[in-house]
């Protein structure tokens, strides 16, 4: 049996029984270095949910099939993991299509070979920077094709050994490199919030995000006008006083203004105001942030715990240029954003929210980012970075592609994702200024039908 065949092994397979499912978990050991197949090796974990009437497991258990097609479901980030439990109610509606559904943790995340600072200490700088170059789209989508090849690679007919995939948010970012050097694994494509802009450096995607942030600052304060006084009094505390989380790591007026990130989610304005209003009580009742106050915060923000979304979120862009701190660049052209400025404003002006944006200042206001400085630091630095969209496969793609377009998307702007949906031929979207970035998980049920009938006219 060589490495492929027996990376396919199943390492646990057992049953859901409240979602009526069998769940079927797998470790693959891909090549770190794809141009070095026989050089280090990661471990990469994927798991497959399949409707309990339809799992073939043989008496020992070691072996589960279905004669469902796979639908392989890409997740946001970069840099995060995929959670069972909060993905069953999507993988029910997928599966009632016919299907069953993989859900994999990319690279670095979740089981798979994760990133971490105790992952990285007895590495240089250097050598921490170039380990993670191998952790952007490019590679993802290498080791899918490792898994699908692996899964479904000697089926027959040939047609059954292409799946179908669905790319949310970044996961549509790999699912348009997908198409782009290996669209002869699929057979048909969903995204949802996931046309990436088809650039090759940030600053583009960062000028547009800007204006966008702005705008749901505008909504924000509109809806909690008191909020102008309440964020003002904030940042002035923590401005003066040295604010420490409970893991050691910094209250900055930056950090507090990240808070912005889920401005652009469903309900994400009325979560932002929760804690604002619950940092003002505290102020003027104790003159102090509370112990419950910081540890909520601390929980919002989860660039501690999934390091890669910091470190390689602007890179994700590059294809051959350097990415040079793109956000923190573009932020002095908006004072507003800035409390070093915006506390010079009159006080009546409200200090706006960032959005999806990383600063350097990060990798010290975060306990778990701050050994990885020197490493994102080179990295925001470098320029060699491969090609992640091949323009010209993609203007003559033959893969059926269904797309759910939001109009207010704070995270992927429309314009762009409007111009990547007239490059990628065999695209049909659903566009709508009803949900927004996560409507997947907020309206899975209307996104995902109205997708699939798109789906069904296309192959009419």
């Amino acid at each position: 049996m060589d490495q492929q065949e027996s990376s396919a092994q199943i390492a646990e397979s057992y049953v859901l029984k409240g979602a009526d499912v069998r769940v079927v978990e797998r470790f693959f050991s891909v090549p770190l270095d794809y141009s070095k197949p026989d050089g280090q090796k990661i471990r990469v974990f994927a798991r497959s949910l399949i409707p309990l009437d339809d799992a073939k497991v043989s008496a020992d258990q070691q072996t589960v099939d279905s004669d469902r097609p796979y639908f392989l479901y890409l997740q946001g980030g970069p840099g995060f993991e995929v959670n069972l439990f909060s993905s069953l109610d999507l993988a029910a509606i997928i599966h009632k299509k016919g299907y069953q559904t993989l859900w994999l943790d990319q690279r670095g995340t979740g089981l798979s070979t994760p990133i971490s600072v105790s992952s990285l200490t007895s590495q240089t700088d250097g050598e921490i920077a170039q380990y993670l170059k191998h952790f952007r789209a490019d590679n993802i989508v290498r080791d899918c094709e490792f898994i699908r090849k692996t899964l479904i690679g000697g089926k027959k007919p040939e047609e059954d050994r292409k799946w179908t995939i669905m790319g949310q948010s970044f996961g549509g970012f790999c699912a348009t490199t997908y198409l782009s050097f290996h669209s002869e694994g699929l057979k048909e494509v969903f995204l949802t919030g996931g046309l990436p802009p088809l650039v090759d450096h940030p600053d583009p995607v960062y000028r547009r995000l800007f204006e966008r942030v702005a705008k749901r600052n505008e909504v924000y304060y509109a809806k909690y006008p008191r909020d102008v006084q309440r964020v003002r009094k904030i940042l002035s505390y923590v401005g003066e006083n040295n604010v420490q989380f409970p893991d050691s790591g910094q209250l900055t007026p930056s950090r507090w203004l990240q808070l912005g990130f889920d401005l652009g989610m469903h309900a994400g304005i009325d979560r932002i105001h929760q804690l604002v209003l619950r940092a003002a009580t505290d102020l003027e009742t104790s003159g102090s942030l509370s112990y419950g106050l910081l540890c909520a915060v601390q929980s919002k923000q989860s660039f501690d715990t999934n390091p890669i979304y910091a470190i390689l979120h602007e890179p994700l862009y590059c294809q051959g240029r350097a990415a040079q701190w793109s956000a923190h660049r573009l932020l002095e052209e908006h004072p507003q954003f800035r409390w070093e400025t915006a506390k010079q404003m009159d006080e009546n002006i409200p200090v706006y929210f960032t959005g999806e944006m990383i600063f350097p200042g990060m990798f010290d206001d975060y306990a778990n980012l701050r050994p990885l400085r020197r490493a994102a630091e080179l990295l925001a630095a470098e320029s060699d970075w491969d090609k992640l969209y091949d323009i010209s496969q993609l203007k003559k793609n033959t893969v059926k592609v269904n797309t759910a377009t939001y109009y207010d998307d704070m995270y992927v702007d429309f314009e762009l994702s409007q111009e990547t949906a007239a490059t990628i031929a065999n695209t049909e979207q659903y566009i709508t200024n009803q949900n927004f970035h996560n409507g997947i998980r907020k309206n899975g049920q209307e996104i995902l039908t109205t997708l699939f009938e798109i789906s069904k006219r296309l192959k009419d």
